[in-house]
């Protein structure tokens, strides 16, 4: 199946479209949201921000749902899908309004933090549940392959555009708490969209089974612990989906190590002007956004010749040798190339990754599996940020952080290397039955 007639047919089917615009619209809203707190917490004049800082709010954000994570993925395999999304768009509605009041009453640092966590905890049971509901409106083999490919990266892109949005509305604004809050609030209103959206789709569509689902609450926490050890379980006697997710974890590490590398180099070494960095930061943003839109483009051919395995390790070995060479120069116009290579290596490699899991993990185990996907990415990211703000200097140019970086793509090539002769190329006529009518 071509690239594009595979994207006509998934995109005739109704229930996919309907997925993909409770997509689009959520991580449009990601996108607006994440821009104001960077702006708020990296760029704004009051601010003195440095690697620490930023690996402090990270730490903040994103540490404390990768404790409570696990526990989603259980209830995302007993909860209805369709449900989570509705729900967990209105309670970000209503979060991300509330933080918009916090900045514009110049509440200390905690207070903000305490919000803004509640928005990202929310965000990642979200995207978990998006993942684990995909194979629900599509059918298996190469379309599964072109679903992972299209969907991600559209929402990825979405995130991007509504970002630049943001950015100009933020570049456009006087400066000030207002203006972050301003573009918070654009931020709510898409989640509220995102909520009403999937009210398109009936109940049940996304899952789980209704034999499996535990309409109480007080039922499926008792069977947390039970349920997060069966899906462990069930993860390990899957070595091609382990291992894949090994490696996008280091990738994932890498990813967020070079992100604050970048928003230091923005902040500091860059520019003198605030607005100058925040442009700079915008630029970055769309170009690796870019290289998102071609791995889109080039993953599902390349796994179809492959094996999605091969595309892992092929992305990662592609990193290993770019990224330092395209980025220790330490300018602006090379590290743009850079971002648009580290878009393309780890969008393309997350992108064979869902198909990997999506395909070998049983329904039933799925949401749990991402939920401990999300978790693996979320501290990965963490930890990057505090391994960057212990070798950063205080205008980001670290060369000693860039190897180590390249070193860490090597290893996750060697992770996977050694077990692709099991892996083949994806045969579009493998298909497994799937709602998607």
């Amino acid at each position: 199946m071509s690239a594009v007639r595979g994207l006509r047919v998934l995109l005739a089917i109704g229930n996919f479209r309907r997925l993909l615009t409770v997509r689009l619209l959520s991580q449009a809203a990601d996108g607006v949201y994440q821009v104001a707190l960077a702006s708020y917490v990296v760029f704004s004049p009051e601010k003195q921000t440095s690697a620490a800082a930023i690996a402090s709010a990270m730490a903040v954000l994103l540490l404390p749902y990768s404790l409570l994570g696990p526990f989603a993925g259980v209830l995302l395999d007993r909860w209805r899908r369709r449900q989570v999304l509705l729900y967990g768009n209105l309670a970000r509605t209503v979060l991300a309004a509330g933080t918009a009041a916090l900045i514009v009453a110049e509440v200390p640092d905690a207070l903000f933090y305490a919000s803004a966590l509640t928005v990202t905890a929310v965000n990642r049971f979200v995207l978990a549940g998006l993942s684990a509901a995909l194979p629900r409106v599509v059918a298996g083999g190469e379309q599964l392959i072109l679903a992972n490919s299209l969907s991600p990266t559209a929402g990825t892109l979405a995130a991007t555009a509504a970002g630049g949005l943001a950015l100009a509305v933020r570049l456009a604004a006087p400066n000030g708490a207002a203006s972050d809050a301003l573009v918070i609030l654009l931020g709510a209103a898409l989640y509220l969209c995102a909520g009403l959206a999937s009210l398109r789709m009936p109940r049940d569509l996304l899952g789980p089974d209704p034999e499996r689902l535990q309409p109480h609450l007080k039922h499926a926490l008792l069977s947390t612990a039970r349920g997060l050890s069966a899906g462990l379980r069930h993860l390990t006697e899957h070595r091609g989906a382990a291992r894949a997710l090994a490696a996008m974890t280091l990738m994932r590490f890498c990813y967020g190590a070079l992100t604050v590398m970048v928003l230091m180099l923005c902040r500091y070494a860059w520019s003198d002007a605030d607005s100058d960095g925040l442009t700079l930061l915008g630029i970055a943003v769309a170009v690796s956004g870019a290289g998102f839109l071609a791995a889109a483009v080039c993953t599902p051919w390349a796994t179809a010749r492959l094996g999605p395995l091969r595309w892992v390790a092929t992305c990662a070995a592609a990193a290993a040798v770019l990224e330092p060479a395209l980025g220790l120069p330490f300018a602006p116009v090379p590290m743009l190339f850079a971002a648009f290579v580290l878009g393309l290596t780890t969008q393309g490699a997350k992108i064979a990754t869902d198909t990997i899991v999506q395909s070998s993990i049983e329904d039933s185990y799925r949401g749990r599996v991402f939920s401990l996907y999300d978790v693996l990415f979320n501290v990965a990211f963490v930890g990057a940020a505090g391994v960057a703000a212990l070798m950063l200097p205080p205008d980001g140019t670290s060369t000693a952080l860039v190897l180590v970086v390249s070193a860490l793509y090597a290893v996750a090539v060697s992770l996977v290397v050694f077990h692709v002769k099991r892996d083949r190329p994806v045969d579009s006529r493998e298909t497994t039955e799937h709602r998607f009518t």
